[in-house]
């Protein structure tokens, strides 16, 4: 099996047919033994066993560069070298500790380095493991502040697959298997594209401000306010900067909370290091993941003072903890990650790539038939088809060609373009051609 890395640079090669055999032979592996709902063995998936940068090589060794960035972690490259190293040399020294009774020195300097990230007077920190655990102790935390259980989520919302997250979550596919365990206090209100217009934000801010009043009277009056700044899931929709003042206006922080689901947008994604930033609203928690360590499974969810000082004092059992809390090796992992992301300037990388991106896509609407939309912030960069069979088949013809792109939205029509913030120029043109040649093929 090919091992070693590929250039992290390295533009699309293909040598083997796409999945080659030896993908073909672990997936026919991994069919025995994992559950069969988990991957989609008979799609032929390619097996990636080494990466670098933007570039990632199969089990057949074949190279592709990847637009996804890995489901959005690898904002500083896979296998970047300086996270890496960190991870080895805690590994080595610590790599697990107590994390709520005698924790790793580490776990200060993180939560430390967050405070000073995050906006506004966020600065008191749940760590988790999955994005999913920030949200349920975001949700957590605003019930403990409020009192009140109800939940406003939004339609297209995406926050996580287990049962608390699950149940804000908006897709019928994701929530329909498990409905009669999910919790009944979650309503949702439409979420605004700002390419639609005022009239658009008029009407989801109307549905927010009727649901909140539905539920007042009711056993489980709204205490949570739980939106994606940008949508990603849902479709990488961008709603128009007055909604989120306006949402902000809605929440006194005390009988209501706000809580910015940041886990794909945030860690310098779109250009700042959280997609809140670039319209000056601060939430009361926020929550945080993916490209927080680039590399392994650490979350969190950052709330203001006032907000967090709801949560009652240790008094030696937690009443919200887990065994990796706090894990020196993922702290590590992160304090790296940031310091690359400042080092590498990847802030101001992600807005000019993000930029040359969607030049290129926005001339698509004009020149292809059936390309509906081209829009997104930094590196989280979208473009909707005239349907979710089309989208496919482009992502998986780009990926017979060495591109890796992943469909997004509720019907599947959008293609997201979301790489590493260290892709190159020469990497995001040679993958843009083959989507757009695919694009304007007979068959794209």
């Amino acid at each position: 099996m090919a091992s070693s890395p590929p250039a992290g640079d390295a533009l699309p090669r293909i040598v083997a047919p796409v999945p080659g055999p030896r993908s073909r032979d672990l997936a026919e592996r991994l069919a025995r033994v994992e559950s069969r709902n988990i991957t989609d063995t008979s799609a032929g998936p390619i097996f990636w066993v080494s990466g670098s940068g933007a570039s990632v090589r199969d089990a057949d060794d074949n190279t592709y560069v990847d637009l996804t960035a890995g489901f959005g972690v690898a904002t500083t490259g896979h296998a970047n070298a300086r996270v890496a190293e960190a991870i080895a040399s805690q590994a080595a020294t610590l790599p697990h500790a107590l994390g709520d009774v005698h924790p790793a020195a580490i776990k200060v300097r993180l939560l430390e380095r967050l405070a000073g990230l995050a906006p506004g007077e966020l600065s008191v920190t749940i760590l988790g493991s999955a994005g999913a655990e920030a949200v349920e102790a975001a949700l957590k935390t605003a019930l403990v502040r409020t009192g009140r259980p109800g939940i406003l989520a939004f339609e297209g919302a995406y926050h996580g697959l287990t049962a608390g997250a699950l149940a804000a979550t908006w897709r019928a596919h994701f929530r329909a298997p498990f409905q009669p365990q999910l919790a009944d206090h979650v309503r949702f209100a439409p979420y605004p594209d700002a390419a639609s217009g005022d009239d658009a934000a008029h009407a989801a801010l109307r549905a927010v401000h009727a649901t909140i009043a539905a539920a007042e009277n009711s056993a489980a009056p709204i205490g949570a306010i739980l939106v994606e700044p940008i949508q990603g899931r849902g479709g990488i929709v961008v709603p128009p900067p007055t909604f989120l003042h306006a949402l902000r206006d809605l929440c006194d922080g005390e009988r209501i909370v706000l809580i910015f689901d940041e886990i794909y947008t945030g860690i310098g994604r779109t250009g700042r290091w959280f997609a809140c930033e670039h319209t000056g609203v601060t939430p009361d928690v926020m929550t945080v993941g993916k490209a927080l360590t680039g590399s392994l499974p650490l979350s969190a969810a950052i709330g203001s003072p006032s907000v967090m000082q709801a949560w009652p004092p240790s008094q030696g059992e937690a009443v919200h903890t887990s065994t990796f809390l706090g894990n020196p090796v993922g702290c590590a992992a992160a304090l790296a990650q940031l310091d690359e992301i400042d080092r590498r300037d990847l802030l101001s990388r992600a807005a000019r790539l993000g930029d040359r991106i969607r030049q290129r896509t926005q001339s698509w609407t004009q020149r292809f038939p059936g390309v509906r939309d081209a829009r997104g912030v930094g590196l989280l960069q979208a473009v909707t088809v005239d349907g979710p069979g089309r989208a496919l088949g482009v992502a998986h013809a780009a990926l017979q060609r060495g591109v890796i792109v992943l469909t997004e939205g509720e019907r599947g029509d959008v293609l997201a373009i979301t790489p590493p913030g260290v892709i190159t120029e020469a990497q995001i043109d040679a993958a843009l051609d083959v989507i757009e040649s695919l694009l304007g093929s007979p068959a794209g």
